[in-house]
């Protein structure tokens, strides 16, 4: 199994690499994470090798005392040459909660997001639409295009899009090249395999958030369960190395606050499946 992509063609990433979102809180509404934790993590990720991380400018602590992309900025930069920073756009957040943006609402995004982590240019933007699941038959059309525009201004390297389906992929790629899909997907959430399958056919990387459930999901069953004892490894390892055997296009973000967590998750990096294995999970 190789252990690189080449993302867009020209940034090449371990496909095993850190998600920012649990960096300011535990969990949605939690209190804040001690600030030090978080840039501790983030220096430890990157000594372990990881080369890419996944942030946005909106994950930060309820009182917004905390935030993820000013705690890469401090931990990180200047920034090693080798390292991807995606961040997403889209969702407009009020005092209802999240809503769906429109085209306008994304270049004041785009700029949040330079802003916040020190850049002039970022690496790879998603556009998010919908909550967890992907809106099915609403068009992302003029919020690409929009993206897009922003890309060949200079602001953005690379594209993406997150919460998908199959017919939105196909339509942003009718806009602007498309180098990743992030949608929700895990051992125990296979609903996006048709997703997957099409970003396998063009090599688009698959990152999929909550690799681990996200804390919404039993990722347990007896058939990990089993495969874990037989590899002395523990499941949610065992849950990573299955979505980095999926596909050559498959990329893992899991997040963290914790050092030691950290550290069990990228162990995952060495368990290679075997076909037994893939048997027992599939």
């Amino acid at each position: 199994m190789t252990t690189q992509f080449r993302l867009g063609g020209d940034l090449t990433i371990d496909r095993l690499g850190f998600g920012a979102m649990r960096l300011p809180q535990s969990s949605p509404g939690g209190s804040a994470r001690d600030p030090e934790s978080g840039r501790a993590v983030l220096r430890r990720a990157v000594e372990l090798g990881v080369n890419h991380i996944d942030t946005a400018d909106f994950y930060r602590s309820q009182d917004g005392s905390v935030r993820a992309n000013t705690l890469i900025r401090e931990a990180l930069s200047p920034y090693p040459d080798d390292l991807v920073i995606a961040t997403k756009v889209g969702p407009v957040f009020g005092p209802g909660g999240p809503r769906p943006g429109s085209a306008a609402d994304l270049r004041p995004q785009v700029e949040a997001n330079l802003a916040s982590l020190g850049l002039d240019r970022l690496d790879l933007v998603y556009l998010r639409i919908g909550a967890m699941e992907p809106p099915h038959g609403e068009s992302l059309a003029e919020r690409f295009e929009a993206l897009a525009a922003l890309r060949e201004e200079g602001l953005i390297r690379h594209l993406g899009i997150s919460n998908v389906d199959a017919g939105h992929l196909a339509e942003a790629r009718t806009i602007a090249p498309v180098t990743a899909v992030q949608n929700n997907f895990h051992i125990a959430n296979r609903d996006e395999t048709a997703v997957l399958e099409a970003c396998t056919q063009a090599g688009i990387a698959f990152v999929p958030f909550f690799p681990l459930g996200g804390g919404r999901a039993d990722i347990n069953d007896p058939g990990l369960i089993k495969v874990a004892e037989r590899h002395d490894a523990t499941a949610p390892q065992i849950a990573l190395a299955w979505l980095l055997a999926l596909s050559p296009v498959a990329l893992a973000i899991p997040g963290t606050g914790s050092v030691a967590h950290l550290e069990e998750n990228l162990a995952a990096r060495s368990i290679i499946l075997t076909e037994q294995d893939l048997a027992d999970l599939a």
